[in-house]
């Protein structure tokens, strides 16, 4: 209803191409993982195509954890101790002398769903078994406690622009409990994370990264997500992203004042330094909708009724839907993040949650505590 749907292979580079010939495309913006890895971005510039995305090798910093953390070790970057294991003998060994809480993470793409944290041994081993089948190595982390947050940073492989931070609530249930998602919803700004936090970020975690892949050749530009955790020591990184992380975006994107065209086009143009630092002013909070038996599994192809009052500061954006002969069904496992955008949290919140209350499918899932007391 909003765009030209083109049926194409996004993880294929010849077929990604061809498309952006056809359609004289000045500049291609990668949203997901998946592509990044597949090289689409390498092939377009090999072409003389803008892109908003790093190449092949710059996206390992997702694409592995083990990449990024060695990284990490090498520029002094504070984060978790780790272990990289082969086998399931390596994994007990490392989970035995980290002790529980268990940290155990997948080393490749996982859609946001490849790490446990557990006291449990045995549901620790499991996981790293299923992630060892599947020909991946596993990392096993130190456990870190304290706040999360998600600073997102525009850069053109030499400049680094911060966006907005964000929260994001990973956990299934409120309260953080059950098993991690790719992201039950988030909210920004972040009122504890000061300008001073903000700046320590660019300069002693993404500006080093950023540093490093050029002067390995490989030029990281596009978005790098810095996932943090502020514990007593400080600052740490948890994960990074190489894009758009969600459901952060959907609250970070709709706050900006400047133009967001201009900030990717001058990021893939290696003119980031020409511009300002983009502008952001109020507050979001996204809820999403989950399907029936997500995280585990997803039901699939149950109708959304989707009669809510349309107000400009509520956007329901679609991510696992269908259109089946005019109906909106589902079609993944978080179907619909509802972002809501006013003065305060607390506003935005309600306004989310009215929406939330609107829209109704068999089994949906959504928690109720999303940017509660912030």
């Amino acid at each position: 209803g909003l765009a030209n749907c083109i049926n194409v292979n996004t993880t294929s580079p010849d077929e990604i191409l061809d498309l952006a010939k056809k359609l004289e495309i000045d500049l291609v913006v990668i949203g997901p993982e998946a592509p990044l890895v597949a090289g689409v971005a390498d092939l377009l510039r090999e072409n003389g195509i803008l892109v908003f995305g790093p190449n092949r090798a710059a996206a390992q910093i997702e694409a592995s954890k083990a990449f990024a953390k060695t990284l990490m070790i090498d520029l002094g970057i504070p984060t978790a101790q780790a272990i990289t294991c082969q086998n399931i003998d390596d994994v007990l060994s490392a989970i035995t002398k980290s002790g529980a809480p268990y940290v155990v993470k997948d080393d490749g793409l996982a859609a946001g769903k490849g790490v446990v944290v557990t006291d449990n041994q045995a549901e620790a081993l499991s996981h790293a078994q299923l992630c060892l089948l599947a020909g991946n190595k596993v990392v096993v982390e130190e456990f870190l406690s304290g706040e999360e947050v998600s600073v997102l940073c525009v850069t053109d492989g030499k400049t680094v622009y911060p966006l907005v931070a964000a929260q994001d609530h990973k956990r299934i249930y409120n309260g953080d409990l059950g098993p991690n998602t790719g992201g039950m919803g988030a909210y920004a700004p972040v009122s504890w994370f000061t300008k001073i936090m903000q700046e320590q970020v660019i300069a002693e975690i993404a500006e080093p990264i950023v540093n490093k892949l050029s002067e390995l050749g490989n030029p990281f530009i596009g978005v790098l997500y810095c996932g943090l955790i502020n514990t007593p020591q400080g600052l740490k990184v948890i994960e990074f992203n190489a894009r758009f992380g969600d459901p952060e975006a959907q609250v970070v994107i709709p706050l900006m004042k400047s133009s967001l065209t201009e900030l990717l086009y001058a990021a893939a143009n290696g003119n980031l330094a020409q511009i300002e630092r983009p502008e952001f002013s109020g507050s979001a909070v996204t809820v999403v909708l989950a399907s029936a038996g997500y995280p585990a599994t997803s039901s699939i192809g149950d109708e959304i009724s989707l009669k809510i009052s349309h107000t400009p500061q509520v956007h329901v954006f679609h991510s696992g839907t269908k259109l089946d002969n005019g109906a909106v069904k589902t079609a993944g496992g978080r179907v619909l993040a509802i972002t809501a955008l006013a003065e305060s949290i607390n506003q935005a919140r309600n306004l989310a949650y009215q929406a939330v209350a609107e829209i109704d499918f068999s089994g949906r899932q959504y928690r109720t505590d999303i940017g509660l007391g912030k």
